[in-house]
């Protein structure tokens, strides 16, 4: 992995080290595994190390992360709007973790476009915007969370992480490598999930806590996605899946309750391009899923507003569900030959 560039991590210690006002991190609208792991754990070993530290999330973040150390005290900018500002103004370092371009924050940004004090990135994915002092982008780390351990530890804050820490930045490499099957092709990540372990992290229960904590209306939606709303196209070697508002409602859906069906696609013989489309109030969510060499990134960048990395990426488009899968299937033809010889591969 690239080594950290020496003179911005003691700039980052040195600018730690100075600050009595609020440190306030920020992860991505609706934050993930990685990102609420990442904004949790680093919250807590800069607590740790003597640091006032608020946790503002864009908006809100799924049930099953919720077992971590100080979720509760996460200040919810669409439910607390005014709190947010007021502790923003009074803030001397602005982190932003998990993202890396602005359009990643929702509703907060135009606030982080125009923050004024020191600011800080920290994220994995590629091709970042560069609108912090500081910036810490290695895609070539499985996840933000084993990022922010090893910036940890360059800056010498490793007696600082205690095993709430360690358990929330285990369960970020978790889930954006889905349970180790992704994005770890370096032996480093495994060694970095080693030296968690050592802080008395348990694979097991976290794993429970995240992937056996769903609801019934969950289990009968993801059965329904799989029986009527998955196409597969053999011929591509892919499959699209898609969550209309309508089974949202009939299923009671809950913000995370489709975690992971991206995934689900890619366990049939064959497979190895996943889509699964989710229908907001104002945009389509897309999220892209590929085994091997097709890069996904470049397929959502180039076609649905987004990005990401080369097996996992994601977008957005502003149109109705039925377009968006009609002009997913209208794609596949011009990829042909490049799933064929992925599969070839």
């Amino acid at each position: 992995m690239k080594p950290f560039n020496i003179e911005d991590v003691n700039r980052l210690s040195v600018a730690l080290a100075q600050q009595e006002e609020p440190i306030v991190i920020v992860p991505h609208v609706n934050p993930d595994g990685d990102a609420i792991g990442s904004v949790l754990g680093l919250a807590a070993i800069l607590r740790n190390a003597g640091k006032n530290v608020v946790v503002i999330s864009p908006n809100h973040f799924p049930d099953f992360l919720k077992w971590m150390k100080d979720s509760a005290d996460v200040v919810v900018y669409v439910n607390a709007r005014e709190k947010a500002v007021k502790i923003l103004a009074k803030a001397s370092m602005l982190i932003c973790l998990d993202f890396n371009h602005l359009s990643r924050t929702g509703e907060m940004k135009d606030l982080i476009e125009n923050w004024k004090g020191q600011s800080v990135l920290i994220d994995h994915h590629p091709y970042p915007q560069g609108f912090t002092d500081l910036q810490f982008s290695h895609p070539d780390y499985s996840s933000t969370a084993e990022l922010v351990f090893h910036l940890v530890k360059a800056m010498g804050f490793e007696q600082s992480i205690c095993k709430e820490a360690a358990d929330c930045l285990f369960c970020g490499i978790m889930t954006d490598t889905g349970s180790f099957n992704y994005n770890v092709s370096d032996p480093q990540t495994f060694k970095t999930v080693s030296e968690l372990l050592s802080f008395g992290v348990n694979p097991e229960e976290i794993h429970g806590r995240v992937f056996d904590n769903y609801s019934i209306d969950r289990m009968k939606l993801m059965g329904h996605c799989l029986s009527e709303c998955m196409e597969v196209f053999p011929e591509y070697h892919a499959a699209v899946m898609y969550l209309s508002k309508e089974t949202q409602k009939r299923f009671n859906y809950q913000k995370g309750d489709s975690e992971g069906f991206v995934n689900m696609p890619l366990s049939i013989q064959g497979i190895h391009f996943s889509a699964f489309f989710t229908e907001n109030d104002d945009q389509i969510k897309a999220s892209f899923r590929s085994k091997g060499e097709f890069a996904v990134n470049e397929f959502a960048t180039a076609h649905f507003n987004g990005g990401g990395h080369r097996n996992a990426a994601g977008g957005e488009v502003f149109s109705s569900l039925e377009s968006t899968v009609e002009r997913f299937r209208k794609l596949l033809p011009e990829y042909k030959k490049e799933l064929i010889r992925t599969q070839q591969e």
